[in-house]
């Protein structure tokens, strides 16, 4: 039985118990979704260099595919802005047959890491590097939609982006007022709901004025009937790609970074879901699930699928409690290939590229940008070569560079904080502060510490305490004395395990950082997220504050969990390996 929990797909643990009630809000979500992926999936494809019903195909097989057997109960799977420029390199490199092949290796490998259990391998990419290419990525599906936003007149666009910049100013004086306005429009729709009207799906809302607009006045703009003739109603057509062997190997590089990209955001959204809707997700399984979906896609001429932050984000909003919800997602976008198919061809290109434009912001992380600046030197180093590789170079090189220059960065970490010092008394003395032995824990505050280097690839560790956190008294106190190196990866899991802890009503301290760890957290000004008073010197000091804190705070979260104690309370201090 623990073995079929560990691999059940959670449709099949979210049947227990499934209510009409829960049918139906997971019906009304999975159709709001539905509605929103239209567009995004379209104009995915359209930016990857295919046609816009090769980024619908993907929504209903993969999003059915990672519903039906994913490990999270409220991901919505499907193209995502990722794959666009990957995706974009291999089409222009090896043609679409080169893209199936590729897709279908990454779908095996995905499958591999999630059998092994090698799913949790993409926490060795540190932050600097995740941050510096998604930035990338951003710029660069930003820069492909330029030519469709202004409605310019360019023949050829160049693939590489210093290329593609100077075509576009090059061309400039093209630009058609019309497809701008409608450009225009429909951005300042997107924004507006997004800013004041949560509930209203932006982007249908701004394909539907936008196409409005077009077809009643009849404005001379390029649509996705000028351009691809429409789209084909009906079910895809199933075809097994032919295996070019000779494609193999000079692919493996490229499948290799769709498999960890779509890991990397696969698991990201899953977090994402977890912390909205209160579940926990099975990383293994959605793996698997993942892989399974993009080893499929290519039979229907699909593009590489993965979990979409923004849409399952949006599904959770909308009401969703199982994995329901997401196969209801991609039966809608099927009802739509089967039955409004052909109104597609009046949807202006200015729409979808002013709706990939907000796509592109909304997934450059930017707002991490002034918290790496504050970083170590080495660090923004590797952000900041990571990001120029992506945009001016390659995905892959930009990635390899990257974790080379954090590999060297973590050797360094670990070696620096090694040191050979001679015992004192006014050291024993100092110690004395830190020890726990001789500490009496309150029943209201329970003491973790962390012991080991607290850097990227070891800070899924901090999930023991988060898996326990219902549990806890009011006061969770994470001692840094054993805490040898700390980086970006580390901090953030720190601030993330801060806002987590607070969301509950707890109150958290830290105390007894080493100077490394206390150095870069000062930099990063970590006490913006915890309060300068609760980043105690020693332990004591710690549950002094405890104290304080615990008397302030409401009767209901006083009243969590208060345990009996011993005299001898040092068993309270768990350690995080």
């Amino acid at each position: 039985m623990a073995f079929l929990s560990q691999w059940s797909p959670k449709l099949v643990l979210s049947l227990k118990g499934y209510t009409p009630r829960k049918f139906f809000s997971d019906s009304v979500a999975g159709i709001t979704v539905g509605l929103v992926a239209l567009p995004l999936a379209m104009a995915f494809a359209i930016a990857s260099g295919m046609s816009p019903q090769a980024g619908l195909y993907t929504g209903v097989l993969a999003g059915f595919l990672i519903s039906l057997l994913g490990g999270s109960s409220t991901q919505i799977g499907g193209p995502t802005g990722a794959f666009v420029v990957v995706v974009a390199g291999i089409i222009e490199r090896h043609g679409v047959p080169g893209l199936f092949i590729c897709t279908l290796l990454a779908g095996l490998m995905l499958i591999f890491m999630g059998a092994t259990g090698l799913g949790t391998a993409v926490r060795f990419i540190p932050r600097p590097v995740v941050v510096g290419f998604t930035n990338g990525i951003a710029v660069l599906i930003a820069s492909t939609q330029i030519k469709d936003f202004f409605g310019l007149t360019i023949t050829h666009v160049p693939g590489d982006f210093w290329g593609r910049i100077t075509a576009l100013v090059r061309n400039f004086g093209t630009f058609s007022p019309m497809a701008t306005t409608v450009s225009v429009i429909g951005l300042a729709i997107i924004l507006l709901t997004m800013r004041y009207i949560k509930r209203v799906p932006g982007y249908i809302l701004a394909l539907l004025v936008g196409t409005g607009i077009t077809v009643i006045l009849k404005l001379p703009i390029e649509t996705i009937g000028s351009r691809f003739g429409g789209i084909p109603s009906g079910l895809p057509h199933f075809q097994i790609p032919h295996l070019q062997v000779a494609l193999i190997r000079p692919l493996i590089p490229s499948a290799i970074t769709i498999a960890m990209l779509g890991a990397i955001e696969s698991l990201m959204s899953a977090v994402v879901s977890d912390r909205m809707s209160g579940d926990r997700h099975n990383p293994n399984v959605e793996l698997i699930a993942q892989g399974i979906a993009n080893v499929a896609s290519p039979l229907v001429g699909g593009l590489p699928a993965t979990g979409a932050i923004a849409r399952t984000a949006t599904n959770i909003r909308s009401g969703a409690k199982t994995p329901i919800a997401g196969i209801v997602h991609a039966l809608t976008l099927l009802a739509i290939l089967l039955f409004a198919a052909p109104l597609a061809k009046f949807i202006p290109m200015s729409v979808l590229a002013a709706i990939l434009m907000v796509v592109a912001y909304n997934m450059g992380e930017w707002t991490q940008i002034p918290e790496l600046l504050r970083l170590s030197k080495l660090e923004i180093a590797v952000w900041l070569i990571t990001f120029l590789l992506t945009v001016f170079a390659d995905l892959t090189v930009a990635v390899e560079m990257g974790m080379i220059l954090a590999v060297l960065i973590y050797i360094r970490n670990v070696t620096s904080t090694t040191t050979v010092t001679e015992v004192t008394d006014e050291y024993l003395e100092d110690g004395r502060l830190h020890i726990l032995q001789d500490k009496q824990i309150p029943p209201y505050a329970i003491i973790f510490r962390i012991h080991g280097p607290f850097l990227f690839g070891a800070t899924d560790k901090i999930h023991e305490i988060e898996a326990r956190l219902q549990e806890l008294p009011a006061i969770v106190i994470l001692r840094l004395r054993n805490m040898t190196a700390l980086d970006a990866t580390g901090l953030h899991a720190l601030e993330q395990f801060t806002a987590l802890v607070k969301t509950t009503g707890r109150a958290v301290i830290f105390c007894g950082a080493l100077p490394q760890p206390a150095k870069l957290m000062k930099r990063a000004e970590f006490e913006q997220h915890v309060g300068a008073e609760n980043i105690c010197d020693n332990v004591a000091a710690a549950i002094t504050r405890a104290e304080q804190v615990f008397h302030d705070l409401p009767e209901s979260t006083r009243n969590l969990n208060l345990r009996r104690r011993s005299t001898d309370s040092a068993y309270a201090a768990t350690p995080v390996r």
